[in-house]
């Protein structure tokens, strides 16, 4: 549900050797940076390989698009939630925990163009899944060295750095209003940012309390420690429009840039290592 707003600029990587890897799961692409001494090697990319391995099951089982997939039996009444895979009860409860912290504007179950509610997890699915395969990814090269790892699921990113001779990754936010200009900058060195708009999939995000889409805002992104929530958070964001920001100020650790249709850009506070700049003039 978010849009690819988000990109990672280009800098230097302290000397240290890079490597991207790139594969299109779900439907978009996912690419896989790294800093450190052994990027080509064969250890690191059977570490990466497995990465996108465990996004492409995760596709297998919660795509709404593969009529057979594990979700999509549960939506048309083939199968129960009672009895799915056990990461489905994962998700399943975490979206249930995603409803409670958004006060209803995030949710798993959604009406359908039939008024029929459906049980339909890929609001959070994606920023889950990658944050598994992410964390993963992680543990695996410590066992190879001290490496720095950025994963960015189609404009959503998640930043890692074990290494302490490497700047923070810098990551641009895109104008919902032009893609090609920056609105903001901020530098990390572990956490996450995701955005929802607009600007790439046009109408897509609806309230669940009802059921029509919302347009209240351009774009919303927010940057917070991990994907998962920084996903459903800017989604609920979204849906929330200018209420969000008394409702993103109370997050701890979560910061946030609501756009407007005048094109009013709105920072909300910044956590412990997230260091927003001011917008682009």
């Amino acid at each position: 549900m978010s849009s690819a707003l988000v990109a990672p600029s280009l800098i230097p990587s302290g000397g240290l050797p890079r490597r991207a890897f790139v594969e299109q799961i779900m439907g978009l692409p996912m690419s896989i940076h790294l800093r450190g001494p052994r990027v080509r090697g064969e250890a690191v990319e059977r570490a990466v390989e497995q990465a996108f391995a465990e996004l492409r099951a995760d596709d297998d089982m919660f795509s709404l698009w593969k009529t057979d997939s594990p979700v999509s039996r549960i939506r048309d009444g083939r199968d129960t939630l009672a009895d799915a895979h056990p990461r489905i009860h994962e998700v399943a409860n975490l979206c249930d925990i995603a409803r409670r912290r958004t006060v209803g504007s995030f949710s798993a179950w959604l009406p359908e163009a039939d008024g029929e509610i459906r049980f339909d997890p890929t609001g959070l699915v994606k920023g889950w899944s990658v944050e598994q395969a992410f964390r993963g990814l992680v543990e695996r090269l410590r066992d190879l060295g001290d490496y720095d790892v950025m994963i960015n699921a189609g404009g959503d990113i998640a930043v890692h750095s074990d290494r302490i001779d490497t700047p923070p990754w810098s990551i641009a936010v895109e104008d919902p209003r032009d893609r090609d200009r920056v609105l903001a900058r901020m530098e990390l060195r572990t956490g996450a940012v995701a955005t929802s708009g607009t600007a790439a999939r046009g109408r897509h995000i609806t309230d669940p309390l009802t059921g029509a889409a919302v347009n209240h805002l351009l774009s919303a992104t927010v940057v917070g420690p991990r994907l998962s929530w920084a996903d459903v958070y800017a989604t609920a964001a979204f849906v929330k429009g200018p209420a969000a920001l008394g409702w993103l100020a109370l997050i701890p650790d979560h910061a946030g840039i609501l756009v407007g249709h005048d094109g009013r850009v709105t920072t909300v506070k910044a956590g412990p290592g997230v260091t927003p700049t001011a917008p682009a003039a």
